[in-house]
């Protein structure tokens, strides 16, 4: 098996992959992902795309993630390594699908607006 490339976004998080066979090594910026994402919740969500599809302890994955923060690095690295387990076998597509997986969750901060505080906050209003 040759090397699988995807790429999975999250907010202003881009994680690129390369996927090989192996026995289960999943490396983080040239760190164990288990160092990298020092919690347990990061931990299941990177590792959520293998679970749900069976595939646990069958591939080697190396990322390169940036920008944003650690649940959304953690959370472009599952869409990622769904996107390159199913390109390998397109029949565990509909049980990551039915997690919620497969889906680029796009919700971004809403940008500044001129004449406001923040994107939506006014400044105080004064009647006299």
């Amino acid at each position: 098996m040759s090397t699988t490339n995807t790429s999975g976004r999250r907010k202003t998080a881009v994680a690129r992959i390369y996927m090989t066979e192996g026995d289960g090594n999943i490396t983080v910026n040239g760190k164990d992902y288990k160092n990298y994402f020092p919690t347990l919740p990061l931990q299941y969500i990177v590792s959520q795309a293998f679970e749900v599809s069976g595939n646990e302890g069958k591939f080697n994955v190396s990322v390169n993630v940036a920008g944003g923060g650690v649940k959304g690095q953690a959370e472009a690295v599952r869409l990622a390594i769904a996107k390159a387990v199913v390109e390998l076998d397109p029949e565990t597509k509909s049980g990551l699908r039915a997690k919620g997986i497969m889906t680029r969750d796009d919700r971004m901060v809403e940008r500044k607006k001129p004449g406001r505080k923040k994107a939506r906050k006014r400044f105080q209003f004064s009647k006299r």
